[in-house]
């Protein structure tokens, strides 16, 4: 989604956003850490686990086990449907609502009607997830999880302090099942999902909420009751990569899961802390969105002002500018895959036509449509495409993606740190 901010008939003003649109392949269980190169799916890919009622195709926004070898997930139809009509949408919703019948599910139909993937509707609930996902918190039970070498879901580490730690659950324990629910032959995001008891109708389970995980260590079976807990997400991770005879120099890479609060700040830190002259690997890759004022606040460490992207809304066309003072020495490079989307592929696209970055990787996702949040009489939210967003020199992203400088299939990261090498030794 991408929320410009709007002065609502009925809702206050809302923040610009950029909100992942993977929240029905991921809790449908189309992200895993196959689908992600080997990476280990969290409970905290926040804003992508939230999810509401969404209308119309939604376009999913998965990527499957195979993609990683493809050019990237880009839409499955070149069309994506006419944007509602607003006034339509407001209308039957109304009606519903003095009918005493759901206005999110009247609403819902005449978007479903329009064709439109990225239209949608949340439910109050599910909204206020996505709005407490977008501050960089979750509610869930505090552990990373990764496909088990002999099948299945294994912990990969618990949240020091957090739910799980509380009741001895470790890394390399077997998860059986959730709530009674196998997890036998379900990818890792699925039972993530089961885990922070999301639902695709009204968002996540409440803080406080018990959840019984069934447990298998050292060929011992047993179940906990775990209450889930409002948690931090961990968005950002930094990683001071040593040098070598194939990679050259050492780097910094600065990995961005998402663009919740605080994203821009934090890796404005990274990037004024990366050692001097051996450059900066940003890993955007699976990156779901985010707070479109993070992704430039980001740009905004690597470039000295300009425009960072240009918008449309209703009334015309605005331009977001990263701000001057930025550190344009060091080089960079860009990771990127078919799972980087919206606030990821904004600050991908801006780094690569300003000429800051070279992007390594495979195309990205292609979500570059505009929406504008509008709260409706049962107090859901409808989410209606206006107008698209483009890169700095006008490049239209929607279904299309940003095409890497260079592309590479397998061993992306290897490949990126030689790109890296060869920029340092050029500069």
């Amino acid at each position: 989604m991408f929320f410009p901010q709007r002065r609502a008939r009925r809702t206050a003003a809302l923040t610009l956003v950029f909100a992942g649109v993977l929240a029905t392949g991921a809790a449908a269980g189309s992200w895993d850490a196959g689908a992600q190169g080997g990476r280990k799916t969290t409970e905290a890919r926040a804003p992508a686990h939230v999810a509401g009622q969404s209308a119309g195709r939604t376009g999913g926004g998965g990527r499957d086990e195979e993609q990683d070898g493809a050019e990237g997930a880009l839409p499955e139809d070149d069309e994506a449907g006419r944007p509602p009509d607003p006034r339509a949408v407001e209308a039957a919703a109304g009606r519903a609502a003095a009918d005493g019948k759901s206005g999110a599910a009247a609403a819902a139909e005449v978007i479903g009607r329009s064709g439109d993937r990225w239209s949608s509707v949340y439910s109050a609930r599910a909204y206020a997830g996505l709005e407490r996902a977008l501050d960089g918190a979750y509610i869930g039970v505090g552990l990373t999880a990764r496909p088990a070498d002999g099948g299945g879901t294994e912990v990969d580490a618990v949240r020091p302090g957090g739910p799980a730690e509380r009741v001895g659950i470790r890394a390399g324990d077997l998860i059986r099942s959730v709530d009674g629910v196998t997890t036998e032959g379900r990818p890792v995001a699925e039972v993530v999902a089961l885990l922070r008891g999301d639902d695709m109708a009204e968002g996540g389970a409440d803080e406080g909420t018990p959840v019984r995980i069934g447990l298998r260590r050292s060929g011992m079976s047993w179940e906990r009751t775990v209450y889930r807990a409002r948690l931090a997400s961990e968005n950002v991770a930094v990683e001071r990569l040593p040098g070598g005879r194939e990679e050259g120099p050492g780097a910094t890479r600065i990995r961005v899961d998402s663009f919740t609060r605080g994203t821009g700040e934090r890796i404005r830190r990274a990037a004024r802390t990366a050692a001097r002259g051996e450059g900066i690997l940003l890993d955007l890759r699976g990156n779901s969105g985010g707070l479109v004022t993070e992704a430039v606040g980001a740009a905004s460490a690597f470039l000295d002002g300009g425009v960072v992207a240009t918008y449309d809304v209703p009334g015309g066309q605005r331009t977001l500018e990263a701000v001057p003072g930025g550190d344009t020495g060091p080089p960079l490079v860009v990771l990127v895959d078919g799972g980087t989307m919206s606030a990821g592929e904004l600050l991908a696209g801006a780094l690569q036509d300003r000429g800051r970055a070279v992007v390594v990787g495979t195309r990205t996702f292609g979500k570059g449509s505009v929406q504008l949040p509008d709260r409706l009489p049962d107090g859901s939210v409808a989410e209606l495409t206006v107008g698209h967003w483009r890169t700095p020199s006008g490049h239209a992203v929607e279904g299309c993606g940003i095409a890497p400088d260079v592309v590479v299939r397998t061993d992306a990261e290897h490949r990126a740190r030689t790109v890296l090498s060869g920029l340092r030794g050029g500069s």
